[in-house]
């Protein structure tokens, strides 16, 4: 692990496998089963579970506890102190290990700050939640999800900034940073250029 930073405070279980470029930052806990990619940073505090699939050029902020059955795909930021669950209906005095759900954040998508994310969801690729957000609900490719819980208010681009375009409908937009092209069909949205 000579090709990573450890901060000297960070535990290390063995078996985890953590790609080139890597930063574990300050009392991070990383399990023996977890698989990290490259260019990942872990943030002060962060707790990855044994079961976790963690991919390339994601960024996980402090205070964020990423659980069992989860899988982040490249390039997924998750904001400070936002929450994953892997239990739906959790009790103390009631084991449910064997209960828990998969959750799936896809390529490039945002979980702001202090969202929670409701085990045995997906997110789409570049959606964005909004602080404060609870997704408990599939959220689709580029939508804009806030609120409690959380409901689609737009579309972003790949960049992260909201296009205009309406929730349903046949339009086009373009990403006024990029000029990327993104196209509304059938309630969905994609980008075309």
């Amino acid at each position: 692990m000579s090709d990573i930073f450890v901060h000297p405070t960070a535990i290390i279980d063995n078996g985890a496998k953590i790609g080139a470029g890597s930063r574990v930052w300050h009392w991070v806990h990383i399990c023996g089963g977890a698989c990290i990619g490259s260019d990942v940073s872990l943030g002060q505090n962060v707790f990855i579970g044994n079961n976790v699939l963690i991919g390339d050029q994601c960024k996980i902020q402090n205070n964020v506890s990423v659980y069992d059955n989860v899988i982040l795909e490249e390039g997924v930021f998750c904001g400070p102190s936002m929450v994953f669950t892997n239990v739906y209906n959790p009790r103390a005095l009631i084991e449910r290990k064997n209960e828990y759900r998969n959750t799936l954040v896809k390529r490039g998508a945002t979980l702001g700050a202090n969202c929670t994310i409701v085990c045995g969801v997906t997110i789409g690729e570049y959606a964005f939640i909004g602080a404060g957000s609870v997704v408990n609900k599939d959220v689709p490719a580029y939508a804009l999800m806030v609120g409690v819980p959380a409901k689609q208010i737009g579309w972003m681009s790949e960049y992260g900034e909201k296009l205009d375009l309406p929730l349903s409908g046949e339009y086009t937009a373009v990403c006024l940073h990029t000029k990327q092209t993104y196209q509304l069909h059938n309630g969905q949205c994609k980008r075309v250029s």
